[in-house]
């Protein structure tokens, strides 16, 4: 799974307009060389202010003029009704959708040619082996003739995406002055920039044609974009609209489960899109479909265990299928379809709701991904009973080659480790594994603190644990905060933290730090009095001088290591009232 990926769009306004006039000025439409010579003017090409004001008596330009400055329509055979109209008609308010005889009544010199899509598919070869020349991968959108997807990946060495966007855009001028490139991380985002206007474009000036979206900004840049630039179903746009959302943002901010709920699997993909969440990739081999186990229940479950049978099931085919081909996976997504009686509404959707299962790192066995699985169902709350279940891949990687060595007691298992931890999840609830993780701040106390442990959590907690050990060479700063323990309730039960250090005494630090008495040769301690012990310092290292947070509550403080015969100590001297405080202990 590639961490950055890119792509280009690349849109070539009115393109079926210039492949159908191409075409016939070669001689070469499928309309036929008479339909064509019957469809063309005989008089000389005119200008578009000539066309508004009758025909002029200026002789004719030597320089032929590009077809989007003709007043030009392509037809529909079907429906009778104009599928295209170029910028010239355009602007006599010629538009598509319009029959051929209100198009004329607005435009005498309008030159009319039918819809080829012999014509156009050509053009559309011709178009996409060019920009082969820029990137070796190239999609034309199906559908929609004049948009191709460009990976953009892997252009640092040569130029970066500047040099590929300007590649790209010297073939795009080869049909029309005016075309638009856009870069960004997904592609409902980059086909979004090619129709960027000011209030959110990244470029202006001579190089508007040209938009990149800065990497990992895809979902901000598409927020003030309006929901026309998202593909969606046109009853799904015309509801949004009905309750007053307009924008993208307003889309995205919706709750997955009441658009699922609400809108079904259609309202789903356009709230994904929405959030630049886009498995669309540029390719020039078919995209393969998402590998997936659909079941439909004989009896509506309304409890997990039949669900939970199925859904192992369904594990062991997928994961099957997967090695055979030299996959991992790294994310399933698990539909349960509810029988709510929504069903039986006309043209109602299924009520359906769907959840991720991540795992730590991309797997290729059975037992790891079903306890991630069982996990997630576990605290799954069902609100109707389950008709059928649907377990798909979302992700997949390489698989790994690592092998396992019996003999060396350093190798681990990190599957089986990530299964044991989901089945404690699983059994404890959430929150009740965590790990320590450092806040920005050099106030000891608060260096750190507890937080559940994730699939990534747990990844990189085991790369340390591969990586090798970390140094114990640390400053006061850098001490861990208190240890919970079972007998406290609020805290968690299980910590998962970094490998323990290589030494005699584990450090225990206090939150808050206690007040103390300390005795004192000069500056230097020699003696602690702590819940009513008197300890006698044989060593005090220090002071280290800690201070900082001014415009919150601040601290002044002097740091001592006290070394005793009972183990180390680490107190300070607050400069704020002058007392002494412990911070922390080995023993």
């Amino acid at each position: 799974m590639q961490s950055l990926w890119r792509v280009a769009c690349v849109r070539i306004p009115r393109f079926p307009i210039g492949a159908v006039w191409r075409a016939v000025q070669s001689g070469v439409s499928a309309t036929g060389a008479a339909d064509a010579q019957r469809l063309l003017p005989v008089t000389a090409p005119i200008s578009p202010s000539s066309s508004s004001q009758g025909p002029s008596s200026a002789p004719p330009s030597s320089a032929p003029e590009h077809w989007d400055e003709l007043p030009i329509v392509l037809t529909d055979a079907t429906s009778k009704r104009l599928r295209a109209a170029s910028a010239a008609a355009g602007r006599l308010g010629v538009r598509a959708g319009m029959r051929p005889t209100e198009a004329r009544a607005l435009c005498a010199d309008l030159r009319e040619f039918p819809w080829d899509d012999v014509a156009i598919g050509a053009a559309i070869t011709h178009l996409s082996a060019q920009l082969i020349g820029a990137s070796p991968q190239v999609t034309p959108v199906d559908g929609v003739p004049g948009l191709w997807w460009v990976g953009a990946s892997g252009f640092d060495g040569v130029g970066g995406e500047q040099e590929l966007a300007r590649s790209l855009l010297r073939v795009a001028k080869r049909w029309h002055p005016r075309p638009r490139v856009a870069i960004a991380g997904s592609c409902v985002a980059a086909r979004a920039a090619t129709w960027a206007g000011a209030s959110y474009a990244t470029t202006n000036g001579d190089r508007s044609l040209v938009h990149v979206v800065p990497p990992e900004h895809d979902a901000a840049y598409l927020a003030p974009a309006p929901l026309a630039l998202v593909p969606m179903d046109e009853e799904f746009r015309a509801a949004l609209h009905a309750l007053g959302l307009r924008t993208v943002g307003a889309l995205a901010a919706l709750n997955a489960e009441d658009v699922e709920r609400r809108w079904g699997d259609i309202g789903l993909r356009a709230w994904r899109l929405a959030r630049a969440d886009d498995p669309r990739r540029p390719v020039l081999a078919r995209v393969e479909t998402q590998p997936a186990v659909e079941v439909e229940l004989a009896i509506p479950a309304t409890t997990m265990e039949p669900v939970l049978f199925l859904v192992r099931a369904a594990l062991d085919r997928l994961v099957h299928d997967m090695i055979a081909h030299g996959r991992a996976i790294a994310a399933v997504a698990i539909t349960l379809t509810l029988d709510d009686a929504r069903g039986a509404l006309v043209n109602a959707p299924a009520h359906t709701v769907t959840r991720e299962a991540r795992a730590a790192r991309p797997l290729a066995r059975v037992l790891p991904l079903f306890e991630r699985c069982r996990a997630l169902l576990d605290g799954w709350t069902l609100d109707a009973p389950v008709s059928a279940v649907r377990v798909a891949i979302v992700a997949v990687a390489p698989l790994s080659g690592e092998q396992g060595d019996l003999l060396s007691t350093s190798w681990r298992d990190l599957g089986a480790a990530d299964a044991a931890l989901e089945r404690l999840r699983a059994e404890l609830g959430t929150g009740t594994i965590v790990r320590a993780e450092a806040q920005d701040t050099h106030r000891p106390e608060k260096a750190s603190v507890w937080k559940e442990l994730s699939a990534e959590g747990m990844s990189a907690t085991q790369e340390t644990r591969k990586n090798g050990r970390r140094d114990d060479n640390k400053s006061i700063a850098e001490l861990p905060v208190s240890v919970p323990t079972k007998s406290d309730s609020r805290r968690p039960l299980l910590m998962v933290s970094e490998p323990l250090p290589v030494t005699p005494m584990a450090r225990r630090a206090l939150d808050p730090p206690e007040a103390v008495e300390v005795s004192c040769d000069g500056d230097v301690p020699c003696a602690i009095t702590w819940r009513g012990q008197r300890i006698a310092v044989t060593r005090a290292l220090g002071p280290e001088r800690l201070s900082g947070d001014w415009w919150d509550d601040g601290y002044r403080r002097d740091y001592w290591r006290c070394e005793s015969g009972v183990g180390e100590m680490v107190v300070f001297l607050d400069r704020a009232d002058d007392a002494w405080r412990m911070q922390a202990w080995a023993d």
